[in-house]
């Protein structure tokens, strides 16, 4: 896993900070602005601002996260397009915003009062190719804006680059772990497949995920044996470290490529964090609550080990798997992280993405 020599891991954010964090287009991020009136000066009128990206870069995982809520929801954003009115009246237009041969386009009507400014953040439902680009791709965004009649007012292009589908943002301190709950996938067909296999080495062939009728000491017994087979299984299919986090772009420092489960299956190959989301997405897969763990320049999994209670989570160094027993990971997970202080431990519960509307990034046939 890779991580800048000076970047250290902070405590997970709670959740509502991740609902509070600034739209990458128009956010905290030094971006070039792109105005233009396209009327003559005739006295005050509105001007327009367009921002786009992460320093111009779109990430697939950010993408399909806003485009998944409504324009009022969005605290992310493709393309933001702020209206500054120096008028003494209010102004009404019709906004359009699409990435040609990209994405659907995007329509917002919007008001601004005289004397206010607003911005508009905009994400476009992108086409499946976007989730088949494996490598950083130009794209233009179009924004068109028109009065309520259908009268131009002003028109522009912004570039931006596509990153490819792999490619995961952290920022600064790992702010935007949470994230990493994009590549949780557990109903790709590959990890049910190893699922079926997993299930093969338990106590009658069942993996059924937490039991409400057994008690804690029960559950937790039936979490390590579940564990335990899918991390056999995976050793039978040979799966094995390979580091493989290259990516391009800006932010390579605090950016890096993450195999789906899919591909980590499909080449037997993963880093710790490759890994990490695979083990994850086979215990989502079984209704449990797994977490991803960082830590400075590594990855754990967790899960909880019984339904109704957090007193405990057990956690793998699921980076060992091609080297060592279950047992060993199980114990070098422990170790591990007790080298630790609290706040260089960042813990991204599932569970907690899910509800925040990380859902995992769309996977083409």
């Amino acid at each position: 896993m890779k991580f800048s020599a000076r970047s250290s891991a902070t405590g997970c954010a709670a959740l509502a900070l991740l609902l509070s964090l600034p739209a990458f287009a128009g956010g905290d991020f030094d971006r070039p602005e792109v105005t233009r009136n396209l009327r003559g000066p005739r006295g005050p009128e509105p001007t327009f601002k367009i921002q786009s990206g992460i320093d111009g870069d779109v990430f697939p995982a950010f993408a399909n996260y806003a485009s998944l809520q409504t324009p009022d929801q969005r605290k992310w954003g493709v393309v933001s397009v702020k209206v500054s009115n120096s008028t003494d009246t209010e102004q009404r237009y019709r906004v359009a915003v699409r990435v040609p041969g990209w994405s659907d386009q995007e329509v917002q009507i919007v008001n601004v009062g005289a004397g206010a400014a607003r911005t508009f953040i905009f994400a476009p439902t992108f086409l499946p190719r976007l989730y088949q680009n494996r490598e950083i791709a130009a794209a233009t965004a179009q924004v068109i804006i028109t009065d309520i009649a259908g009268d131009p007012v002003y028109s522009t292009t912004v570039p931006v680059r596509l990153r490819a589908v792999e490619d995961m943002f952290w920022g600064k301190g790992f702010k935007y772990a949470q994230f990493i709950a994009s590549w949780v996938m557990p109903h790709d067909v590959r990890v049910e497949g190893m699922l079926s296999r997993a299930k093969e080495l338990m106590p009658g062939r069942r993996l059924p995920g937490y039991e409400d009728w057994k008690d804690v000491s029960g559950q937790e017994q039936e979490t390590r044996l579940q564990a335990r087979a899918i991390y056999i299984a995976l050793q039978k299919q040979k799966l094995s470290y390979v580091k493989s986090s290259l990516t391009f772009g800006s932010n390579t420092n605090i950016s890096e490529r993450i195999r789906t489960p899919r591909e980590s299956l499909i080449a037997s190959s993963a880093n710790c964090i490759d890994a990490a989301v695979l083990f994850a997405s086979a215990f989502e897969n079984l209704g449990m609550e797994p977490a991803i763990i960082l830590v400075p320049g590594h990855a754990y999994v967790g899960v909880k080990s019984a339904e109704n209670s957090d007193r405990h989570l057990l956690y793998i160094d699921v980076a060992l798997i091609g080297r060592v027993p279950f047992e060993a990971a199980v114990t070098s997970a422990e170790r591990g992280l007790a080298r630790f202080q609290a706040t260089q431990i960042t813990k991204i519960g599932i569970s907690d993405a899910r509800r925040a509307g990380i859902y995992p990034i769309p996977q083409l046939p």
